[in-house]
């Protein structure tokens, strides 16, 4: 019996030894199923696999689409190769749940090119493919699975002959498809070499003729480009082996081809692409791992909701826009500060005024030189000051000036120029970069000089700080800095004086200074300060970036730190206005790459309300599938300011200037 016993309790003491070395949770992993799919365009069925994410029998939800189209000779079951990836990818949350349809295609012996294709031969009559998968596939798969019947949920992949399947699809059928994963494309201009597959099964034959050269030239995506919607934007992802196999005729290699690709797409106003450039040949080694890397890229629009959007109307000029400022008034109406290119050269500084969108009247600023706007203020008596700089003559005194100078100008509630005033170093560049109402109807000026404007110069550039009369007048001006660049980019001032932000040598600062000019104290914080707002203790809140997170602190005025606040996310973030609330909180307005909410393009505007202790409050991102709120230099280009119980919120999206309204409590339009 004690035998027993012993042998029980050992029995027991290994199964728990092997319990315990058991993982703790099963990995989550998606099946894999074979289906068809009716085709009236074939008039047969579609074979197709398809993978469906853990979760998927045991919820309701709605999920993205991943359509995978195999390369050459290959089938359906190619693409399943990647199911670990793409399980991988989901639990660890890069990627979010998703469906995945890998279509076999089957029709002219695997060599179809995924097109509509007009061969006639008897061997092996093309077949209209692409009208197949683009209506009776998609059609399918949207009534049979949970999928999000949206474009934004749709992504086309492929490698090889998919690849070019993938480009023609994305570009052919915007509105199907909002992103796109091309590897290894095998696409070519003007034509395919010789010995291309393309010219083999009639993809792009014509009646008894197995390969066209006008069919491929239209059915080529350099035809595509001119009649791209750029209201329906396609964000891409293009890679390519190092290795890939090398032709008689070097410009047809298919890595000089992705490049060559690449560098005439992205030029497109409707497409945003990445390229990258893998370790290897025509491959999967390439194939997965440009999978893994395109997909984590583009999964972050790729999503079941609707992002937030910008309202319209866009504002701007034909080509070339950025936002310059936003005034509130006391009516409802809004004063519009942005710069456009002139019908000569460079940028024109233009105010407009706006009830309920409508334009009432509209102020052009011009020079054969860039004109630009950084801010405007608005009045007590509904008009408005608005600053700058110009490269040109605008005030009628400064002919052939050498280089930028600030200047700043107001305008009457009808739009009358009541002054203009253009000043600074007359050989160097001055610039003003922020602005903020004074007390008296003036009016606090700050950027930069490069030379001698109130005082030596320090260095390089050196901080300005300028107060204006309401006249236009300069009451007093301070220039102040080290040998490194110094550069103040925002002011916000109330009646005992004005707090002033900036950058010196890569680092941050926030600096105050009476009503009469002296400074009082001079804090460096963080990578760079970029917007200050006064809050309801009189504190000096400032926003910038701190190793490319969002950074917000608070002053006293006496110089004394009230708070400091990081906000890590994975990306590019900065803050660029603080907008002070009744109450004490304060919202922060600035741009993202990453995903605080729902992501809509490449760079969204962000939204963050802090409490008046620093905490954040609740976060929001809205935006294009553009960059929105920053230039391609990763340049801040977004205004804010305070309008009744609402922000107003104004900014750059693919060089047209956008104007929103803001609910604080959800940081959304």
């Amino acid at each position: 019996m004690k035998r027993t016993l012993t042998s029980l309790a050992l029995a027991l003491t290994l199964v728990a030894v092997s319990a315990s070395a058991a993982p703790a949770n099963k990995p989550r992993l998606g099946t894999l199923q074979t289906a068809s799919a009716p085709s009236a365009a074939l008039g047969s069925a579609i074979d197709y696999t398809v993978y469906l994410p853990y979760g998927y029998t045991a919820g309701n939800a709605r999920y993205p689409v991943l359509y995978l189209l195999h390369g050459r000779g290959d089938t359906m079951t190619a693409w399943a190769q990647v199911k670990s990836e793409l399980d991988g990818l989901i639990e660890s949350g890069a990627v979010q749940p998703v469906i995945a349809v890998m279509p076999d295609a089957s029709w002219s012996s695997r060599g179809n090119y995924y097109v509509d294709s007009a061969y006639t031969g008897a061997d092996d009559p093309g077949r209209p493919v692409e009208t197949a998968l683009t209506r009776d596939l998609i059609g399918h798969i949207d009534a049979t699975y949970r999928t999000a019947a949206h474009r934004g949920a749709r992504l086309v992949g492929g490698y090889s002959m998919g690849g070019a399947g993938a480009l023609r699809y994305a570009l052919a059928h915007q509105d199907l498809f909002a992103h796109a994963l091309v590897l290894s494309p095998a696409v070519y201009t003007p034509q395919p070499p010789d010995d291309s597959s393309a010219r083999e099964f009639g993809a792009y034959g014509n009646g008894t003729s197995r390969f066209d050269e006008s069919v491929y030239e239209r059915l080529n995506y350099p035809a595509l480009l001119s009649g791209l919607n750029e209201e329906l934007p396609v964000r891409m992802f293009i890679a390519v082996g190092d290795d890939e196999w090398a032709g008689p005729e070097p410009d047809h290699d298919l890595d000089f081809e992705a490049a060559k690709l690449y560098n005439t797409i992205r030029r497109s106003e409707a497409v945003s692409a990445q390229f990258r450039v893998l370790d290897g040949g025509h491959e999967w080694a390439v194939w997965r791992a440009g999978f893994v890397d395109g997909l984590k890229h583009l999964s972050k629009t790729l999503s079941a909701k609707l992002p937030v959007g910008l309202p319209t109307p866009l504002y701007g000029g034909a080509t070339v826009d950025r936002a310059g400022g936003v005034a509130a008034h006391a009516d409802g109406t809004i004063t519009l500060g942005l710069s456009e290119t002139g019908a000569t050269s460079g940028l024109d500084a233009v105010v407009t005024k706006l009830s309920n969108g409508t334009p009432l009247w509209r102020k052009q600023f011009s020079t054969p030189s860039n004109d630009r706007l950084y801010g405007v203020i608005g009045l007590p008596d509904g008009g408005v000051i608005a600053a700058g700089y110009t490269r040109g003559n605008l005030d009628g005194s400064h002919p052939g000036s050498p280089a930028d100078d600030m200047f700043a100008v107001r305008l009457s509630a009808s739009g009358e120029t009541l002054w203009l005033r253009q000043f600074g170093d007359v050989a160097k560049a001055d610039r003003i970069y922020g602005i903020a109402p004074a007390p008296d109807g003036g009016a606090y000026l700050t950027g930069y000089t490069s030379g001698t404007f109130a005082g030596p110069s320090a260095g390089d550039k050196d901080a300005v700080l300028i107060r204006i009369s309401a006249d236009g007048d300069p009451l007093w001006t301070k220039q102040f800095g080290a040998a490194t660049e110094d550069k103040a980019f925002a002011v916000a001032a109330n009646a005992s004086g004005a707090y002033v932000v900036g950058s010196a040598g890569g680092g941050g600062w926030i600096a105050r200074f009476t009503a009469s000019g002296s400074q009082e104290w001079l804090k460096q914080d963080g990578t760079l300060l970029a917007g200050v707002a006064i809050d309801a203790a009189g504190r000096g809140v400032a926003t910038g970036a701190a190793g490319g997170d969002v950074l917000a602190v608070a002053y006293t005025s006496a110089g004394t730190p009230s708070w400091r606040t990081i906000l890590p996310n994975p990306g590019n973030d900065a803050g660029a206005e603080v907008i002070a609330l009744p109450g004490g909180d304060v919202t922060v307005v600035g741009f993202t790459d990453g995903i605080w909410t729902l992501p809509a393009g490449g760079r969204d505007v962000l939204t963050v309300r802090l409490d008046r202790r620093g905490n954040q409050v609740s976060a929001a991102q809205f935006g294009s599938a553009r960059d929105d709120g920053a230039d391609a230099f990763s340049e801040e280009n977004v205004y804010a300011t305070l309008a009744g119980g609402r922000i107003l919120v104004t900014g750059l999206t693919n060089d047209d200037v956008f104007l929103a309204t803001i609910d604080p409590a959800t940081g959304l339009p």
